[in-house]
């Protein structure tokens, strides 16, 4: 069995047609989901971007012992083991976090590729003073990006130019070099439709067409007051062209897989790390930025609860409503290798589900940041419950910087009016009604199921603690 993994960063579940989406233009996506196990329960682990990838490459719920930060020797990865069990494997990406500052996510991969230039990737020094389409007040770390990433798409004049495009491009091209090394392990992630939102024009036009105001491409992680409404409206239509630009290629990619005869003997997985709020909840972002400071947000369902898409030969193709994580993803890859899942791994595999024996995997799903973060907030969904939870006790923000979703070190802030919610999306998907007060033994519920949790995958006393709250005070 071979294996490709795509991820594709910051893709909503909701802007998908095989998910329900009837506005926004997926068809090659909607084509392979068609053909393919299309999961309804799937959501986040840990959060965000770095520590997402490496619940995939580990097997572990590292939200429990870890934060944004390099991986490490003593970490086991899915394609180290590969590798010495005589898979070729090969990294491509265009996601700078897990490369950038010696983060070495390429660990174990016999090779790897990094389309350089996106985010915040220190690869170009011309122009010396790139513009920005907006007023630089709506920008998220305005000076760093225009030293960055403006300069590295500064001299675009193709869509073949775009980073999806030059990733997916890369990955056709080993895949035609190596569709006859059996067998092989290909991860592929592409950082779109992340922003900064810069589809080609077109693309933008089709969902906003005759708009005449500033492009806020990559807009403050804040409350929506600082954007108008149509700039709002805009940013909308910004993310859905990339959303379609995003399909275009992984189009692409899926067409090479099956002209070179591969769907034959090739489990493929397609997902997303989260999601992104573009106006719910008054929101725009994934966090609370400002400044030098953040505070992470509820991972509301916009965010966390994500695409997962799977074709395994010879298993027949419908919907699954068993509840699955990233961390879940090593192990099945193992299992359905036939190859040893090693110690340490708390991830379960999900292969029983995928050759249809049986739609149940997990009894509930637990997302967060890293666990010991003064602001982190953990959500649980079991049933058709959903908790947002904090600590107990919390660590005081002066104490700790966090370079979660950027890179970029901030002081961690707490937020006036951070009460725990409890949601019952049967009732309210779009998580409008706070039921927490009204339901206070279900609330105590799902926190006793978080605890178990955490206890069962291993978490430090410190952190149980803070959960609990029976830490001594300072």
């Amino acid at each position: 069995m071979n294996f490709i993994v795509i991820i594709s960063d910051t893709l909503r579940r909701d802007y998908l047609g095989f998910y329900g989406n009837n506005w926004i233009s997926t068809p090659h996506i909607d084509g392979f989901a068609r053909g393919a196990q299309v999961f309804q329960g799937a959501y986040s682990a840990s959060f965000p971007t770095v520590p997402h990838r490496r619940d995939v490459m580990t097997g572990r719920f590292t939200a429990a012992y870890t934060g944004w930060g390099p991986l490490t020797e003593s970490e086991i990865v899915v394609a180290q083991i590969l590798s010495e069990a005589g898979y070729a494997t090969a990294m491509i990406t265009d996601c700078p976090h897990i490369l950038e500052n010696g983060y070495h996510f390429d660990r174990g991969f016999e090779a790897w590729e990094w389309i350089r230039g996106q985010e915040s990737d220190r690869w170009k020094t011309s122009p010396r003073q790139p513009s920005h389409p907006c007023d630089p007040r709506k920008i998220r770390n305005a000076d760093h990006i225009a030293r960055c990433h403006r300069r590295a798409v500064a001299h675009r004049r193709y869509e073949s130019d775009t980073f999806v495009a030059q990733t997916i491009t890369r990955a056709c091209e080993w895949l035609e070099d190596n569709y006859r090394n059996h067998p092989f392990f290909l991860y592929v992630d592409t950082f779109d439709p992340h922003e900064p939102w810069d589809a080609p024009p077109w693309y933008v036009e089709r969902y906003d067409p005759g708009y005449a105001g500033e492009t806020v491409d990559y807009p403050l992680y804040a409350r929506t007051d600082f954007l108008s409404p149509s700039e709002l409206a805009h940013c909308r239509a910004l993310y859905a062209a990339e959303v379609t630009l995003v399909d275009r290629w992984i189009g692409q990619l899926l067409e090479k897989i099956a002209d070179l005869g591969l769907m034959e003997d090739t489990t493929v997985i397609l997902t997303t790390d989260h999601g992104f709020l573009l106006g719910e909840h008054g929101i725009i972002g994934k966090a609370l930025i400002s400044e030098n400071s953040m505070s992470y947000i509820p991972l509301y369902e916009e965010i966390n609860h994500i695409p997962l898409v799977v074709h395994l030969p010879g298993t027949r193709p419908g919907t699954r409503h068993a509840f699955v994580q990233p961390h879940d993803i090593m192990p099945t890859i193992l299992d359905l290798a036939g190859i040893p899942i090693p110690d340490g791994v708390n991830g379960r595999s999900f292969a029983h589900v995928l050759a249809g024996a049986g739609d149940k995997h997990r009894d509930l799903v637990v997302s967060a940041p890293y666990l010991a973060a003064a602001t982190a907030v953990a959500t649980v969904r079991k049933g058709n419950w959903t908790a947002i939870l904090r600590p107990r006790l919390r660590a005081r923000p002066a104490d700790q910087l966090d370079k979660a979703v950027d890179g970029l070190a901030k002081l961690e802030r707490v937020e006036p009016g951070q009460d725990e919610m409890l949601f019952d999306l049967a009732r309210d998907p779009a998580q409008t009604e706070n039921l927490a007060e009204r339901n206070p033994g279900i609330l105590e519920e799902l926190r006793r199921d978080l605890l178990d949790y955490l206890a069962s995958v291993g978490t430090s006393d410190q952190i149980m603690r803070l959960w609990r709250g029976d830490l001594p005070p300072r």
